[in-house]
């Protein structure tokens, strides 16, 4: 979940690899390096706790080299200091990056000590280095060293390796954890994405897994698992990089959440007709696959938790086939019991997601029968091990807090439903509607969005509170989970929600004057029912802020606070209501004065367990 940045060239590297890392930071992090070979193969590092600026900072004079690596860390073994911060050296001959977790470290950690090796940090990535330093005494290719090392390593890596005595080249090494190859002219270069290269190149080479490759100027030479030299196909990226620029607006999140729109035209092009949905967005053997579909189970973690959440209630309600959703983390570690023609969904924004990763290979010998991804990123892991996939085309998002990602996975499922319910004789004409509606969801986000004055208003009540309550029911629970989880992440309100349903089986004893209930309330056949729940917090003294459809005949009074959506058809209506409660979240954290896109104790792509 950190940033890999390295380089092997004929200038000075080290603003290169500072760049890389900037646009990187969105991954979340809470420490800097970089190490470079000078002249007289001297190795220097610099590491500093911080963002990356507190690095460059660091850098009073010029540091030249040609060969160098940076990291931005995300501590899993050791609090977050500069002793712990990447790259790790040996004997002042061999630095490291990595990102990962070696579950066997301590073991390595003691056979290295009896060996002499005196460890300077507390973690994990610091016996990898001590591991390719030890092994170099036998060998003078630091590539065998490297695949010597990294075979007794048990877990997650992907690392970058150079030598201060072989200034002329790096090895990489990947095993769970990405890795990509930007190729120059008279130049190299790798990073853990590819939005890091792209000032320098466009031309990319994805690592496969168990992939060591050997990168010098001129040549890569990759090398699979099984120590067979292979040729993978360099790739042309289109990818606009826009990171760096918010434009209009004062946080990656917020513009993001107004990318919405647009990026829900992107996830619907070219996929629609105009009375059924073109299968083939999931790939060539979609058809064939979704025709045997008798079971969906889906995995996620997170935000994409949500969405699968929502589409449970889709697929039943409208494919009329059975659903199972679970948390990734905890799915990997049961014994599933599969039932016949079971489709695998996992979701995952970055496809690098560890604990939905884990679940997809466990799949693989669990009798699905295929499996599916639903991702942003097209050339990550997930999206290359799964037989289907489809592409969300949110584009790139900063924010660690999930937005545009969120609503495209939500657009993609609505899809993927009504693809297998073409398969489950789904109503021609309830199909047409559905589609109808998918295409004029963008307008709808669009009018959703001028609500946000309002909202920046009413995000102001929020500024004393330490608690908050989401309510929601049916496929509109799941929303407000999401509501809750976003408050939490950036503004770091304690949230939780609850179906509206249960609140006399114990939310009710949290009801008082300092407890806000946010409600979400589209005009659907739950509308009454809702009503009677929102009632119950009323009587007991509660502050009611409730997102309600402009039918749903809700009145502001000095207990209840009515935001008026426009009229949505209740299939679309989860992914309408996301939108105000980003926003919500997005002003009550502007009111706190908390980092917006770079919440504390988070990063964006998670690709530990």
């Amino acid at each position: 979940m950190c940033g890999i940045v390295g380089a092997v060239a004929q200038r000075d590297v080290a603003d290169i690899l500072l760049e890389g890392l900037r646009r990187l930071e969105y991954r979340g992090y809470d420490s800097a390096g970089l190490a470079v070979i000078r002249e007289a193969n001297n190795l220097v590092r610099l590491r500093r706790v911080g963002k990356v600026q507190a690095l460059s900072d660091a850098m009073i004079d010029p540091l030249p080299g040609g060969t160098g690596i940076a990291h931005t860390r995300w501590a899993t073994h050791g609090e977050p200091n500069e002793r712990n911060a990447h790259p790790h050296i040996s004997h002042d001959e061999i630095a490291v990056v990595h990102n990962g977790i070696i579950e066997n470290h301590e073991q390595l950690r003691v056979q290295l000590q009896r060996a002499g090796y005196v460890f300077e940090s507390e973690t994990d990535t610091e016996v990898i280095v001590h591991l390719i330093h030890a092994s170099l005494k036998e060998t003078d290719s630091l590539v065998t060293a490297v695949k010597t090392a990294v075979s007794q390593l048990r877990g997650a890596y992907g690392a970058v390796v150079v030598d201060s005595r072989q200034p002329d080249r790096m090895v990489v090494a990947r095993s769970g954890s990405p890795l990509v190859i930007g190729l120059g002219i008279g130049e190299n270069f790798v990073a853990s994405d590819s939005l890091a290269l792209l000032p320098v190149t466009r031309q990319f080479i994805y690592l496969e897994e168990g992939d060591v490759a050997e990168i010098t100027r001129t040549e890569v030479v990759i090398e699979d698992a099984s120590g067979k030299v292979v040729d993978r196909p360099a790739q042309e990226s289109s990818a606009s990089y826009d990171a760096g620029n918010k434009g209009e607006y004062r946080h990656f999140m917020l513009k993001e959440i107004y990318d919405q729109p647009q990026a829900v035209r992107n996830a619907l092009e070219s996929r629609l007709a105009d009375d059924h949905v073109l299968e083939q967005s999931f790939g060539a053997q979609a058809s064939e696959i979704f025709a045997n579909v008798k079971h969906v189970q889906i995995v996620a973690c997170g935000t994409s938790y949500h969405s699968a959440m929502v589409a449970r209630y889709w697929m039943e309600s409208l494919a009329n086939i059975a659903c199972s959703v679970e948390i990734a983390s905890e799915y990997r570690y049961r014994k599933p019991i599969v039932p016949e023609g079971s489709l695998l969904v996992t979701i995952s924004q970055s496809g690098e997601t560890a604990d939905t990763l884990a679940a997809l290979r466990m799949a693989r010998h669990s009798g699905y029968l295929a499996t599916l991804a639903i991702c942003n990123v097209g050339a990550s892991s997930l999206v290359r091990e799964s037989d289907l996939a489809f592409m969300t085309r949110a584009g790139v998002e900063i924010g660690v807090a999930s937005t545009k990602a969120f609503t495209t996975q939500l657009v993609g499922l609505a899809l993927l439903v009504l693809a297998i319910g073409q398969h489950q004789n789904l109503n021609a004409l309830l199909l047409e509607e559905m589609i109808a509606a998918l295409k004029s969801l963008p307008e709808q986000l669009e009018q959703t969005l001028l609500l946000a004055g309002e909202i920046e208003k009413l995000a102001e009540e929020f500024a004393d509170k330490q608690h908050t309550l989401f309510l929601g029911r049916g496929d509109q629970y799941p929303i407000a989970m999401e509501g809750a989880l976003k408050l939490k992440e950036i503004s770091y309100i304690h949230a939780e929600a609850y179906a509206a349903g249960e609140l006399k089986h114990g939310p009710l004893a949290l009801i008082d004057e300092d407890m806000p209930i946010v409600v979400v309330a589209p005009n659907n056949e739950l509308l009454e029912k809702l009503k009677s729940n929102v009632e119950e917090v009323r009587a007991r003294g509660g502050l009611l802020y409730v997102f309600a459809d402009r039918d749903a005949r809700f009145i502001s009074d000095d207990t209840m606070r009515v935001i008026n959506l426009p009229h949505t058809h209740p299939w679309m209506a989860p992914i309408v209501y996301t939108l105000p409660l980003q926003l919500l979240s997005y002003y009550v954290a502007i009111i706190k004065g908390t980092d917006v896109d770079q919440p504390r104790n988070l990063a964006k792509s998670v690709t530990v367990e």
